[in-house]
């Protein structure tokens, strides 16, 4: 069995990740720069790395490996993450993979470049409740193929 990571300091979808990966008995590593309080559980860990703009990222790249979950919304991240055989899984339910790793990549630069430009790009759009339940529902999966894996 791995080990959940979450990319926890901008997640809003950390109350549905307790709740997948206590039913499947999944240890949690929420991982920030400040404190972020977490249910009592044997399971769920708030790690508190120093303050910097990566600090967390590269925390969480430095352990993650196969058979390990990483949620997160930060694609730099996320490809390390894949670099290391973890499974990464966005906060609205899309799973990074590594044939859709270079697009996430490519879209992501040229958002920065345009905005560097001065053209309004719009950010994400905000989280509703269907993004709650694909979240929980592609983590469950992910969570069940991982343990029938890690059984074989």
């Amino acid at each position: 069995m791995g080990t959940i990571y979450i990319d926890a300091d901008a997640c809003s979808v950390k109350k549905e990740i307790y709740k997948v990966a206590v039913r499947y008995e999944w240890p949690v590593r929420v991982v920030a720069n400040h404190y972020i309080q977490t249910p009592q559980s044997r399971l769920i860990v708030c790690i508190m790395v120093g303050k910097g703009a990566d600090v967390a990222d590269d925390w969480i790249a430095e352990r993650s490996k196969v058979g390990d979950v990483v949620i997160t919304s930060d694609i730099p991240l996320a490809a390390r993450c894949l670099e290391n055989g973890a499974r990464v899984l966005g906060q609205k339910g899309r799973e990074f993979t590594t044939e859709s790793i270079g697009d996430a990549l490519a879209s992501r630069e040229l958002s920065q470049n345009l905005r560097e430009m001065g053209v309004a790009t719009g950010g994400p759009k905000p989280m509703e409740g269907q993004d709650r339940s694909r979240f929980a529902g592609k983590l469950d999966e992910i969570l069940v193929a991982l343990d029938r894996d890690s059984s074989a």
